[in-house]
């Protein structure tokens, strides 16, 4: 049985690092009292635990097994010992959401500026999503994740916090649409930058769970594609992105047309690079949503948190 449990500290900090030297500056230790640590917990376990790799300190599988319920049992364990309150102004604890390019760009500068204010000492983690977000959320290395999701298990709760519109944009000064109106022909006269299709559903635990349900790209679920249909025109996609940072890129630089958020266009358009164009045709909104763990808001920061993710994306 572990008793020491800055041991279980040092565990979990290096199983996020990945490193012993960064593992011992957040924790305020040498990299020999790490090392020695991590020894003496490999004794105690039987497993090596963590192996040198050409990235870092890699993880074995019991490690790999063991690491959520490590950091939800500490987390658990200093949120008991923890004062009931909490107050912003003083508080210096990390806040971490998990966000795409959309509400990077739309959301995460407003909040930033108002945790500045109200909570100077607090540190804001963007994280981009990747497939572990389910896991990382329960093990609470994960605060909040804000995105087009559909559908998340019974555990998270799912707020609407915006609803968006989707607009096109075309390049300051495109010769094909200047001075006109813009109707579907026009619009699909031009190549098209489109978002690749990501990842509509995460799965975890091999599907045992229910997953998050996502949106797989910014398409306006296939409205494009119905109104082209009932025309009988098509379009040419010249060009697919991974995010609408790039889409935006390419087109402000090229004759080519994309479909993106209006708030995040609307950005662009300050510079005088693009133009935007309401969609020809009945395009649908777009719902984005704050998840986060249903039993989470009983602690007091992560209550003030959700307050002020409301309170910016009200504001926007």
């Amino acid at each position: 049985m572990i008793q020491d449990l800055n041991l279980l500290r040092v565990f979990d900090v290096l199983l996020e690092e990945r490193n012993v030297t960064r593992t011992g500056a957040r924790l305020g230790l040498t990299q020999s009292a790490v090392s020695h640590a991590l020894n003496r917990l490999r004794y105690m376990l039987n497993d090596d635990l963590f192996v040198r790799g050409s990235t870092g300190m890699q993880p074995t599988p019991r490690a790999v097994e063991m690491g959520p319920q490590v950091h939800a049992a500490l987390n658990q364990l200093q949120a008991a010992l923890a004062p009931s309150d909490f107050d912003p102004a003083t508080s210096q604890r990390r806040f971490s959401v998990v966000t795409g390019a959309y509400a990077s760009a739309v959301l995460a500068p407003a909040l930033a500026s108002r945790l500045a204010e109200a909570a100077p000492q607090a540190e804001l983690t963007i994280a981009e999503l990747a497939l572990d977000v389910l896991e990382r959320m329960d093990a609470r290395r994960i605060d909040f994740m804000v995105g087009s999701v559909l559908a998340a298990p019974d555990r998270f709760a799912r707020e609407t916090i915006l609803t968006e519109q989707l607009v096109w944009v075309v390049r300051a000064g495109h010769p094909k649409f200047q001075g006109v109106e813009v109707d579907l022909q026009r619009l699909v006269s031009v190549p098209h930058v489109v978002m690749a299709r990501g990842m509509p559903g995460l799965l975890e635990d091999g599907g045992e769970r229910r997953a998050f349900v996502s949106r797989a790209s910014w398409e306006d679920a296939g409205a494009l594609e119905a109104a082209l249909a009932s025309r009988g025109l098509t379009r040419q996609v010249g060009v697919s992105v991974p995010d609408t940072y790039t889409a935006l890129a390419i087109t402000s630089r090229t004759d080519m047309a994309t479909l993106i958020p209006r708030r995040l266009a609307l950005l662009s358009a300050q510079g005088g690079r693009v133009r935007l164009i309401d969609p020809p045709y009945e395009s649908p909104s777009v719902d984005i949503s704050l998840v986060y763990l249903r039993e989470r808001l009983a602690e007091p920061a992560i209550a003030w948190m959700h307050e002020q993710i409301r309170a910016v994306a009200s504001g926007l």
